[in-house]
This record gives structure tokens, C-alpha cells and sequence, in this order.
């Protein structure tokens, strides 16, 4: 029987990376690997125990203390650290504005790369992040850069926590997404970019299922 693909979709912070990757996931009987959620849970963790962001030796230390894992269902992904449900709570402003500075250290991306490979070695898998086609899946056979503006993307998080019943104000979304921005551009290991052989999509005038027709087109056309 012929392997399943892989197909890797990267891009900046709120460019609707994860709910286009659930989608396709779904539309193609894939398994989605969210690894967004994987760092989040680790800064959760960090922040609980008080461990400086910046300090990748304790962070790595505590990689090895937890277990992270990602179990897909009906309604959606559900995240554990070890034994204890935290979906929720991996989305808070906290883990969200300190996530990056945690994803920049070199020791902890290797070992979450390791994972990650090892999650997509039978193929078959829609995987999305910042370095997916650059660094944990080089090989993928479709590779996706979806990007938008910074406006387009605070507006869009800006209505989901409004949705959410979160208190939220667009301007300082703004700021921490240049900012996030900035950090996984500029980091040393492993940085936000688009792979060579990586099909850009703009998503700033497009609808999510535009988006996802698009890559089941591509998906389509390599295969």
C-alpha cells in the first residue's frame, strides 16, 4: 500500500494555521498534529513552576520531567501534560505572549522535533507551525507559507476572544503579534521562514474554506 503525505503549513502567529490544518486533516482523513499546542503546554508548565523563559537549560530539564500529548477527537484536539487536561488553558494571554521566547531555545526545539518526526513517520499527517517545511518535515511532499497582514490577523483574534467572552483590545493585539513576529523571524535556531519549495497563500481577503480549497487543490495537483 502506497505511504500516505505529509503536508507541512507554516506562517506567522493568527494566520489561521491550525483551524485550515484541522480542516484539511479532516477533508483528507489525515491526523493533525498541532505543534503550536506542544510549546504551548511546555510554557504553560514553565510559567506553573516559575521557571524563567530564558533559561533553556531548566526548560529542557522540564521537557524531560513531562509528557505532552495530543489526542484527536471528534470536536477538536485535546491537550494533556502527562495526565491532566490542559486545551484550555495553554490558550491563555500569559502562555501566548511568552510561548516564543520558550520555542526560540535550540535544545528544547530539538527534542520537540524528535517527537514531532517521529509522530509523522507513516505519513499520513497535516502538520502545522513555524519551521514544519523548513526544519521538521524538509521532506513533506506539499508544503504551505500562509501568511496575512498583522491588521487582518489582531482582527480575526481580536473577534475570537471577543466570542469567547474574553476582554480583548485590538491595538495591543497588534503589538504583541509584530512583536511575535519579530521573535520568530529573528531567532537563532530554527527561525520563521517560507521553504524554498513552499506554496505562498494570502489569506488577508480569503475566507478559511477558500484557504482550504486551495491546499486540497494543491494536494490535488502533486498527487
Amino acid at each position: 500500500m502506497k505511504r500516505k503525505s505529509n503536508i507541512a503549513i507554516d506562517g506567522p502567529a493568527g494566520a489561521g494555521k491550525s483551524t485550515v490544518a484541522k480542516m484539511v486533516a479532516e477533508e483528507l482523513s489525515y491526523l493533525y498534529i498541532d505543534t503550536g499546542a506542544m510549546y504551548r503546554a511546555l510554557t504553560y508548565c514553565a510559567l506553573k513552576r516559575s521557571i524563567d523563559p530564558k533559561d533553556g537549560r531548566q526548560l529542557r530539564e522540564l521537557l524531560d520531567k513531562i509528557s505532552i500529548i495530543l489526542k484527536p477527537t471528534s470536536s477538536g484536539t485535546l491537550v494533556y501534560v502527562n495526565e491532566t487536561e490542559v486545551t484550555e488553558e495553554i490558550r491563555s494571554s500569559e502562555v501566548t505572549n511568552t510561548v516564543s521566547i520558550i520555542a526560540s531555545h535550540e535544545d528544547v526545539r530539538l527534542e520537540m522535533v524528535k517527537q514531532q518526526q517521529k509522530m509523522a513517520e507513516n505519513g499520513g499527517t497535516v502538520m502545522d507551525g513555524r519551521d514544519i517545511g523548513t526544519h521538521v518535515l524538509p521532506q513533506a511532499e506539499v508544503k504551505v507559507f500562509l501568511t496575512a497582514s498583522v491588521e487582518e490577523r489582531a482582527k480575526r483574534r481580536h473577534e475570537e476572544n471577543i466570542q469567547k467572552g474574553f476582554s480583548s483590545d485590538l491595538e495591543q493585539l497588534k503589538e504583541e503579534i509584530a512583536r511575535r513576529d519579530d521573535l520568530d523571524s529573528n531567532r537563532e535556531f530554527a527561525p520563521l521562514q517560507q521553504a524554498f519549495d513552499a506554496v505562498v497563500i494570502d489569506s488577508t481577503h480569503m475566507s478559511i474554506p477558500e484557504v482550504v480549497e486551495n491546499i486540497l487543490h494543491l494536494v490535488e495537483e502533486r498527487f
